[in-house]
């Protein structure tokens, strides 16, 4: 049993070496013809014949009286589309939240209140879990404390947009937490 095994571990390196006599040559490729500078033209000059082809003139507007015409043109018509009352649902399910997010009533106080209180609510909800937390929810529940300490920092700044996304984004990965 041995030897019919040495035979294959020896025959083995040739047969996967392929066929040794054979080179691989690549075809020649044919070379560019050399450049040689293009003769110079003569300078005898040259009578040509005068051109055959004439453009006529176009034939003048018919005379109008300009009072009958409107100098006006009319302006084009610009349609509105109409306003889609279905929303798409978010990823998570999450019922009333489109899936470009929810869109400000444009008061800034009432949304920094907002952002404040889903801060508050966030945070509420994040020490109330009382369970043991794993390695990657412990992971997960650090990255809600950096949204919301971002999300804080982001309203002392002014910028009550990214505040209100940094705490949807601690809320989401709250949600995912608490299950």
């Amino acid at each position: 049993m041995k030897l019919p095994a040495r035979i294959a571990a020896s025959l083995l390196p040739f047969l996967l070496a392929g066929c040794i006599h054979k080179t691989n040559s690549s075809p020649a490729q044919p070379l560019a013809p050399p450049l040689n500078p293009p003769p110079k033209p003569t300078t005898s000059s040259v009578e040509l014949p005068p051109s055959a082809a004439t453009i006529p003139n176009p034939p003048p507007a018919p005379e109008t009286n300009a009072s009958a015409l409107p100098l006006e043109t009319p302006k084009p018509v610009k349609h509105k589309k109409p306003v889609s009352k279905n929303t798409q649902q978010a990823s998570n399910g999450s019922p009333g939240v489109s899936a470009i997010g929810q869109l400000s009533s444009g008061d800034p106080s009432d949304l920094r209140r907002q952002t404040e209180s889903s801060i508050a609510a966030t945070e509420r909800g994040l020490n109330g879990i009382g369970r043991k937390l794993g390695d990657q929810e412990q992971k997960t529940a650090a990255q809600i404390r950096e949204y919301l300490k971002q999300a804080r920092a982001a309203l002392v700044s002014g910028d009550v947009d990214g505040a209100h996304t940094l705490a949807a984004k601690a809320k989401v990965l709250l949600g995912e937490l608490s299950r």
